[in-house]
């Protein structure tokens, strides 16, 4: 997610299995031995999983332990708290997280098995000239004779990588390797990272448009703020298949879905509501905007230097100019501590502990709070509950998670089947509605405002609201069934 402030590291609070170890070791086979290891581990706050027994011997017994950690530090710690004890022999540690990575965490697999010399040549030569014969004759066969009809590509330029920042093409591929994932289990789409190794926005550009003839829609990942929204724009003008950048809209898809249900809960609506955005960078303007289509009209941005007001001169941009402009009609400036008073409604896309238990308490009633830092956000969940009604994070570990996997499947499955030219706002609004539509009103709670990232209806909702859309708007090039 990218935001207008520099990302920070710091570790999660609490055992995750993004930290998890297996720890191989050899206990002598006498009574206590085990609880003994384990009262070591749970001394130092490690949480344990799964225990295997993987062999026997004359006088020892060989376990694998699965620990969650909370840091690579804390694993480490943990480790030695085990090798520490008298008569326990540590034989290795793995971290599971990079054996999840070896090799690689997607492949290339054939959909048409080649078994004998009449599959060999449909397949490929000679039979495939006549294929490809057909669409010299009429390109838009492509879409029906080949993977483009459900393929995109991710593509970044590794300069805006989770919390990371700017670390290269080479550091972003496990990310987009991960999103090709996503993309085929919550929705059937075949998807290809694509680390450009350049970060001018002409020769990304120019690089995209050469490789799209083999891809229905791109999805552009991780590009650093604000030349992200540059790129974008240019390609969509330029390519006749969807642009999607789901920092951008993704975020925002998911954060209205989320808004839509929270303010059932508080009973308020759009139209009355202050909304303070903290971070404004590709994320924060694509929620400000968002959430303006459904029907906020009083939205103030913050970034590092407080509010963005109409006439601001310092540190602005041609984004935050534009983002000024359409904001903030009551002019306000100061910090975002003092345009927190009396604000319904807190979005956090920024960094680590932006705001206080005191900036809550400024707020107005029945406040909102959707802090989206990742690891770490704006406020921890703790702090935050006692005074706010709804709390949501990007974190998997708390309820409510503002997660993009809940809109990106889904609305690229919706493009591609009717074969959608783009995705336009109407489109992305129906993903909004569709998303906060499968919690049913009496199934609201404040710690379920959303559903599930593995609510298996969510990808199907999401896909079939965008392709009413697009049909609806006339983006859809494919005839209906």
């Amino acid at each position: 997610m990218n935001t207008d402030a520099p990302p920070v590291q710091s570790p999660h609070n609490t055992p995750s299995a993004s930290y998890s170890l297996t720890l191989r070791v050899k206990l002598p086979s006498r009574a206590g031995t085990l609880g003994a290891v384990t009262t070591a581990i749970g001394r130092v706050g490690g949480d344990i999983g799964a225990i295997d027994i993987v062999g026997v011997g004359q006088g020892f017994i060989l376990r694998d332990i699965t620990v969650n950690a909370a840091s690579s530090v804390h694993g480490e710690e943990i480790v030695q708290a085990v090798k520490r004890m008298d008569g326990v022999e540590v034989i290795h540690f793995s971290d599971r997280t990079f054996l999840m990575h070896l090799g690689g965490k997607i492949e290339v697999v054939s959909r048409i098995p080649l078994k004998t010399r009449d599959d060999l040549s449909m397949a490929y030569t000679p039979g495939v000239a006549r294929v490809c014969e057909a669409i010299h004759r009429d390109p838009d066969k492509a879409f029906t004779l080949t993977i483009k009809k459900n393929t995109v590509a991710v593509v970044t330029d590794g300069t805006a990588v989770l919390g990371l920042g700017d670390i290269g093409p080479a550091a972003a591929l496990p990310v987009m390797e991960g999103k090709a994932m996503l993309f085929k289990e919550f929705a059937g789409v075949n998807a290809f990272p694509i680390c450009l190794a350049t970060k001018d926005p002409d020769e990304i550009v120019r690089a995209v448009k050469a490789i799209a003839t083999g891809f229905g829609g791109i999805n552009l990942e991780d590009i650093a703020s604000p030349r992200c929204f540059d790129i974008e724009r240019r390609l969509q003008a330029e390519l006749d298949i969807p642009v999607f950048h789901d920092d951008q809209h993704g975020t925002a898809v998911v954060v209205l879905a989320a808004l839509l249900n929270a303010l059932k809960i508080v009973g308020k609506r759009m139209g009355d509501i202050k909304v303070v955005v903290n971070g404004v960078g590709a994320a924060g303007v694509a929620c400000t905007k968002i959430i303006m289509a459904a029907g906020v009209r009083n939205v103030v941005g913050c970034d590092r230097h407080g509010a963005l007001y109409r006439g601001r001169r310092d540190l602005m941009n041609a984004e935050k100019d534009a983002y000024a402009e359409a904001t903030n009609p009551d002019r306000e400036r100061g910090t975002l501590h003092d345009v927190m008073k009396g604000a319904d409604v807190f979005l956090g896309l920024s960094v680590p502990g932006a705001i206080g238990v005191d900036d809550l308490k400024r707020m107005a009633d029945r406040p909102i709070v959707f802090a989206m830092a990742n690891p770490t956000p704006e406020i921890m969940p703790e702090h935050a509950e006692p005074h706010v009604v709804v709390m949501a994070t990007g974190r998997s570990d708390y309820p409510n998670q503002i997660n993009n996997v809940l809109c990106f499947p889904g609305i690229f499955r919706g493009a591609l089947d009717c074969r959608a030219a783009r995705i336009n706002e109407e489109m992305k609004l129906a993903a909004a509605n569709a998303i906060a539509g499968l919690v049913a009103d009496d199934q609201l709670h404040r710690e379920y405002i959303i559903p599930s990232v593995f609510d298996k209806r969510v990808a199907e909702a999401v896909a079939r609201a965008v392709e009413e859309a697009a049909y609806r708007t006339g983006v859809a090039r494919k005839a209906p069934i």
